[in-house]
């Protein structure tokens, strides 16, 4: 399916410099959320206790409060919305000391007199496994970098998986700084949807620098800020309706799929809007301005279609009984 016909090669190179900018502002404001106001960590990595319950009408947050009150297991717990007015969740930064205490039944007693209702669900995650589950979320992320920079660097050569890297710093930097901003909880599900959005990012960006090796090898006498224009060009129909379709079907989930995937479908639709952008405007930049040599790659090819060449002479030898 052909959405843009190829008539002309757009000058993205030349935006390049205001794109970096750009870039830059929102990844340095992304740090300063993220040392000024932290991240607002969710259950699963800070510990604690949600509960979820449900009226048959609008929740009594207030009389709610005050019922809680009169328990101590319940100090300092918040009580908001989830998602509709009837459904409210009771967040706890402690959990019961006994595992013969049933959380939902001391729920039950202490809410009782508030109205009909009923508890969905009961979350309880220790601070030692929260903190393991930290730890391990953030050597996940670590790990999965590591091993993009290692598969770009042998597919393509250093400037390209360094330039891929700097693109996927870029994207879960903005993520996280927007996750920051809107005070989202941080739980497996962003953590899930941080590492979806490497994956994503990487693939269009690797169809785009797949395309600048190919336009880079055929023509050796262009400029390399040519060819990233004619190659970001020639993908530009596939990144638009990919990203479009993705992006389509998340915002639905958004809208749609309630507030328990809120936090994964907030997170992937940055994600898609930032990761497309990088592609184009993060990655190709960054591969020109580490000195990538159009010259260069035709020599390294050369040589490389050299060995080959020698390596078939002297095999052709080997078989003819000829040494």
């Amino acid at each position: 399916m052909e959405f843009f016909k190829y008539t002309k090669t757009f000058n993205f190179m030349g935006k390049s410099k205001l794109a970096m900018v750009l870039s830059i502002v929102l990844v340095l404001g992304s740090y300063v959320l993220l040392a000024t106001k932290g991240l607002n960590y969710g259950v699963d990595f800070a510990g604690g206790t949600v509960i979820q319950v449900k009226y048959d009408k609008n929740a009594p947050i207030d009389d709610m409060r005050e019922k809680l009150k009169s328990n101590k297991l319940f100090d300092g717990a918040s009580i908001t919305e989830f998602g509709s007015p009837d459904e409210v969740v009771i967040r706890m930064k402690s959990t019961t000391a006994s595992v013969t205490v049933d959380i939902g039944d001391v729920t039950r007693e202490a809410l009782s007199g508030t109205g009909k209702y009923e508890i969905r669900r009961v979350d309880i995650v220790g601070p030692k496994v929260g903190n393991e589950l930290r730890e391990k979320g953030i050597m996940s992320l670590i790990l999965a970098t590591i091993g993009i920079l290692i598969y770009v660097a042998f597919r393509f050569e250093w400037r390209f998986a360094v330039a891929s890297i700097f693109a996927l710093v870029h994207d879960v930097s903005i993520a996280l700084g927007a996750i920051t901003l809107v005070g989202l909880d941080v739980n497996l599900d962003v953590l899930a949807a941080l590492l979806t959005i490497l994956g994503y990012s990487l693939n269009d960006t690797i169809i785009v620098f797949d395309r600048i090796r190919e336009g880079v090898s055929e023509n050796r006498n262009s400029d390399l800020a040519d060819s990233i224009n004619e190659s970001v060009t020639r993908t530009l129909a596939r990144t638009t309706l990919t990203s479009l379709t993705t992006f389509f079907v998340v915002f639905t989930l958004f809208m749609f799929g309630g507030e328990i995937i809120h936090s994964f479908a907030f997170t992937l639709l940055v994600g898609i809007v930032v990761g497309t952008y990088s592609s184009i405007f993060v990655a190709s930049p960054i591969l020109m301005w580490f000195g990538f040599s159009v010259k260069n790659y035709h020599e390294k090819l050369a040589k490389k279609a050299q060995r080959e060449a020698e390596k078939e002479r002297m095999r052709a030898q080997y078989e003819s009984g000829v040494m």
